[in-house]
Parts: structure tokens; sequence; C-alpha cells
């Protein structure tokens, strides 16, 4: 358990958070959420004690262990992987130590057999004999092959490190675990095997992520972070996210009898619990259910962007056919005699660990890039809007104001028209005056956004639309993409994007592709493409 008494800290005149009281209870997983800058990172730190408050108190019961997701890749670089590990432990590892260095004097006295005896008996009380399976479990879980546990950190890329880290966290069942965004550079496979472990960790969880599903999946609990407060809330972030827009709508709404209110209330939460999909949320969320009135949901002072893609005019039925596209880069053969055809009204999800060439495919279908071989031919009536991966171009040494920023792709050159746009993006008021080249990575997004937006184009090519945008926005593109009438073709990890999204995935494969036209959950659990898969990925 950790709790905390009257917590506050300001930073220069601006308040984060104002007398905080809040209990977290082992058991439980609890989503910290929260907007850009509202201080989720560092309400952890203050938890963990790497950051003090200016006021109140963190409470932490004698001898519960917490364990922090480090950020710092490079902090163990001259350890091996497996040790940098058990390190997640402290007292375990420094009795590893001491045991070895004990063991390894030449003059071995009396004085250091009792020493070693108390060192054994309290080395076998914390599991120490099972800490290097422990530890290799692990990793494996985490996709950190067997050959690279014997190796030092340095020798592994940035995703392994993280990777490692993140190990080192959830190593020896620690009482209180923090979590800051675990799944970042995870593939779907380690993410799938943290939210089981999470899921199945029966002490106190807190996590900050952007990841929707991950939230859904592993959290009994929304922490809030609004106002200063901390609110917390019963069940997963699709409850808080769905029961903070029904409160928003009941506040805008006064004139609604109050009775009416409690009974469209009282049918929300019914359909919730119907729908909890795992017995240890169900329950916590029952209980808190239960006892939930109108006055305990509020609305949330969040912005929501406005995403409405609108085609100029509808696609006819002859929309794209690829033949045999091949391309190899730097040696690495990226695709390998690609065919499909895309029809009108698809929404295709293109999936498969390799990104590049994911990103490949896309800059060859707008002709950034050549084939080796193969061709493609888009249809005569489609027009198409692209997002590619990397946008630096369009903001690098670009002085130009978000305002002339959009005129450059707008027909309609008037300033109150251009800022109606950038306002939807939520760039208001001075905002919009911004330069354009001292943008953050989420404001480049949504700027990005705003852009094809107005180009009223029929078929949307995004390659990893979601990344540095924060979990309002992720929701906005989410469900603007949702309500397109035309064609889409994306590439995305983020997995409820993915699901909510697609008609269609395309893997692409070392081989070739596997094409189904099925939801993402179904195609991750078809005993067929996990067969074929074996096969195309030599398994």
């Amino acid at each position: 358990m950790i709790s905390t008494t009257g917590i506050s800290l300001k930073y220069g005149g601006r308040t984060l958070f104002e007398n905080v009281n809040i209990k977290f209870t082992p058991g439980n997983c609890y989503g910290l959420i929260g907007a850009n800058g509202s201080g989720k990172s560092t309400f952890l730190k203050i938890l963990s004690g790497e950051l003090s408050a200016n006021k109140g108190d963190v409470i932490i019961p004698p001898n519960e262990r917490l364990a922090v997701l480090k950020q710092d890749q490079y902090e163990f670089d001259e350890f091996e992987v497996l040790k940098t590990v058990i390190k997640g432990h402290k007292r375990l590892y420094d009795i590893m130590e001491q045991k070895e260095l004990l063991y390894s004097k030449a003059d071995f006295s009396e004085e250091d057999g009792i020493k070693i005896s108390e060192l054994e008996g309290e080395f076998a009380e914390l599991n120490g004999w099972e800490a290097e399976s422990e530890a290799a479990t692990l990793l494996s879980g985490l996709g950190i092959q067997e050959g690279f546990h014997s190796k030092k950190m340095k020798d592994l890329d940035g995703n392994g490190k993280v990777r490692v880290l993140l190990a080192q966290a959830l190593f020896g069942n620690p009482d209180i675990l923090l979590l800051d965004e675990p799944t970042n550079h995870l593939d779907i496979e380690s993410i799938t095997w943290l939210e089981n472990f999470l899921y199945n960790f029966d002490n106190t969880v807190i996590v900050v992520s952007h990841d929707r599903h991950f939230l859904n999946k592993v959290c009994t609990h929304i922490a809030d972070i609004d106002f200063g407060k901390i609110q917390l809330y019963a069940g997963n972030y699709d409850f808080w996210y769905e029961s903070s827009q029904l409160a928003l709508q009941q506040a805008r709404d006064s004139n609604k009898k109050t009775e009416s209110k409690m009974k469209e209330l009282q049918e929300f939460i019914q359909r919730f619990s119907a729908n909890a999909s795992k017995s240890k949320q169900a329950t916590s969320r029952k209980k808190m259910l239960d006892k939930l009135t109108l006055e305990d949901i509020k609305p949330s002072s969040r912005k929501y962007p406005f995403v409405d893609f609108k085609p100029d005019r509808e696609a006819g039925n002859d929309l794209l056919t690829v033949n045999g596209i091949s391309k190899t880069l730097e040696g690495e053969t990226l695709l390998n005699n690609v065919s499909f055809m895309v029809n009108k009204g698809e929404k295709i999800a293109f999936v498969g660990p390799n990104g590049l060439a994911k990103t490949t495919l896309f800059k060859i279908l707008m002709e950034e890039l050549q084939a080796d071989s193969g061709d493609f031919k888009w249809g005569v009536t489609t027009s198409q809007a692209y997002f590619p991966k990397d946008n630096s171009s369009y903001f690098e040494g670009n002085d130009f104001s978000l305002v002339d920023w959009l005129r450059q792709f707008s027909k309609d050159q008037t300033e109150l028209f251009l800022r109606g746009w950038l306002g939807r993006m939520l760039f208001s008021g001075e905002e919009a005056l911004k330069k354009a080249s001292v943008l953050s990575g989420g404001e480049k997004v949504r700027c990005m956004l705003s852009k094809m937006m107005l180009s009223g184009s029929n078929v949307l090519l995004l390659d990893e639309p979601t990344n540095h945008l924060d979990l309002e926005s992720i929701t906005a593109l989410n469900n603007g993409l949702i309500n397109f009438k035309g064609t889409i073709l994306f590439a995305s990890h983020d997995h409820q994007f993915v699901h909510t999204i697609a008609n269609r995935i395309i893997e692409i494969t070392p081989k070739g592709i596997i094409d189904r036209s099925i939801t993402y959950d179904e195609y991750l659990e078809s005993e067929d493409v996990m067969a074929l898969k074996k096969e195309m990925y030599n398994v």
C-alpha cells in the first residue's frame, strides 16, 4: 500500500497539486491519467522519492519494497543484462555481492563464516536461489533472447535496454510498482505478456500509459489528475471516459430533471458492469458502482480536438491495385512480391514487426520511393492524403506562424477560415500565431491532421499517427477515423486504434503478406493465421 497526505507542489506560479490525499491499496492496478502537463510523471516521482513536494507526505508501510521503471537507458551499461534485472531488488543484489566477496577470500575466518550463515539465511528468505531463473523468465517474456542475458547492457539497442529496465522493475515481486509508459518500444507479444503479468500481480500497481487497450486490460481503477486534485474511479479507462462524457453532457443540459439523469446513470452503470471482462476488475468495480451517485461522476476539464475527415467527392469502385512490389534497402529485403487490391470503404491496418517495411510501402504508394520491381495504380476517382511517420520536413526551418503554415495547403486563404481549422485542433487565440518550427511532437501531429482534413481526400494513408499524441487526441483521432466514410490504409502500434478502425488486416512478412478481412482481435486469435505466420517467419 502507498498513500499521500496533503501533497502540494508548485512550479513558479503554477500549481500542479493542491492538498492531494489518496490511498493506493494492494490487489489493484491504478491507471494515472491527465492532460499533457498535468503532472502524471511528476506525481510518480513524488511517490518514488525522486522528487520532493512543497508540502505533504508519502506514506509507505515499513518493510514494503517499492520498484520503479527507470528511464535512464545508460545507467547500467557496464553490467550484465541478467545482473541488471536482479539489481531491481537492491537488498538481494547486495547480499549476492557480499556472499561472492566473502567466499573469494583466501583467509576465510570464523567471523566470516558466521556472516556467511546470516547472509545465506536472508538470501533464502528473499528467494535468492530462484533469482537468476526468475530474471531469465522475465527477460524472455519481454522478448530478450537467452543469448543476450550474459551480455553487457551496452551491447543492446535502445529498445532492448528499455525491456531490460522493465524486467528490473518487475523482478522480485515488489509490494508497490510504479510504471511510467511501460509499453513504449514493446511489440504486441510483449505487451500481451505484460498485461497477463500485471493481471496476476497481487500487489499495488500505479501506471502511466497512452495505450488505452493496455489501460483497459490491466486497470481496476483510474486515478484522474484534474484541477490540481486526483480523483479515483472504479473501472478501466473506457469506463472513466464514458462516465466523464456523460457528466459533461448532463452538465450542459441544466434543464434536465435529476430523476432522468439518475436513470441514465443507472443504465450506464448496469451496461458497463455487464461488460466487465475479468473477475478481479468486475468485483472491484461492482463494489464501487453500488455506491456511485450522480455527484460522484464529474465532467473533466480535458479538451478534445475535433477530428472530422470529409471527402470532397465519393471514390469509385476502382481504388488501388498493387502488383508484385519488392524493395530492398541497405541489403535488407523489406517488401517481397507484395500484391493486393483495395476495395471501396475498406479500412486496412498494415501490421508486422518491421516498421520500416510498412513505411517503405506507404512511401512507394505516395511516390516518395521507387520500387525495385512491381507497380501500383490508383483509381482515377481517388485523392490521397498522407500522414508520414517522420513529418520533420514540413516544419524544419519554417518561420511561418501556424496560420501561414496551414495557408500553404488551403484553397480558402482567409485568416478567419484558417483559424477555424486550427481551433478545431486546440490552437486558439495566440496559439495560432506560434512559429511552426518550435512546435512539440504532439502539436506537429495535430497540424498535420488539420492539413489532411483540409484536403478533402477520399483515401487516407497514415503511418503511426498516434505517436506523440496524448490520450485525448488519440481518442479524437480514433473516433474521427471510425466515422470517416472513405478508405483508409494505416499502420499503428495502438491495439485499440487498430481493432476499432480496421476491417481488414495485411501483415507484411519476409515472404510476402498475410491478408484477412477480419478485425484485429479476430486476426490475433485466428489459428489459421498463427500457423501461416510460423511458415512466413520460419519459426
